[in-house]
């Protein structure tokens, strides 16, 4: 995923920042503990698609 369009992104609850997980396709908001998937390409942003982290996930943080 083009990093200038992650940039642009943000997350549609809260209005943060949204990180790249690479390895799981997603986006991540630490602040809603929530990941929105990328599907073929294209990133999933709304919260009814989203899964809720775990609690290691939300301590990884960055």
């Amino acid at each position: 995923m083009d990093k200038k369009l992650i940039a642009m992104l943000a997350c549609p609850v809260c209005k943060g920042d949204l990180k790249l997980n690479k390895e799981k396709t997603e986006l991540i908001c630490y602040q809603d503990a929530m990941a929105f998937p990328i599907r073929e390409g294209i990133p999933v942003m709304l919260a009814s698609e989203a899964r809720t982290l775990s609690t290691d996930e939300r301590l990884e943080k960055h």
